[in-house]
């Protein structure tokens, strides 16, 4: 039997979406005010969700407090109150769209996370806009 375990966390940052090798006119024309060169900004809610079998001594899949503390070091403390573009290397070279970032955040997990676990990411850039990635 597997289940599911979600864990919900949430981030503020800012990013512009430009392609250097694009045009200003094209940059616009795609990526639209997200293109403002003074970077905006959004709440995002990050939703990690772990599938495995329930360890028989514990009742766990996995253990939500080291869940936790994995997506604050590896997402929320590298991520929040940061501006994508400048403040990370993740993104100095990486368009910070809903889907990188998730890859991103999915691709940081997925390191410390055992493979025994199915490992999925869902990103909300707004209340309507999400992505989901899970490798």
């Amino acid at each position: 039997m597997k289940i599911t375990i979600c864990r919900k966390e949430h981030f503020n940052a800012a990013h512009r979406l430009h392609n250097p090798a694009w045009s200003d006119e094209r940059n616009a024309e795609v990526f639209g005010l997200c293109n403002n060169p003074n970077f905006h900004g959004h709440n995002y809610e990050l939703i990690v969700k772990l599938t495995g079998a329930v360890d028989e001594e514990t009742g766990y899949v996995y253990d939500m407090k080291k869940l936790s503390t994995l997506v604050k070091e590896e997402v929320i403390d590298r991520f929040d109150h940061k501006n994508l573009n400048l403040d990370t290397e993740e993104f100095r070279k990486l368009n910070p769209t809903a889907e990188h970032i998730a890859m991103v955040i999915w691709e940081r997990l997925r390191e410390k996370i055992s493979r025994e676990y199915e490992l999925a990411v869902t990103l909300y850039e707004t209340e309507r806009n999400f992505v989901e990635y899970n490798g």
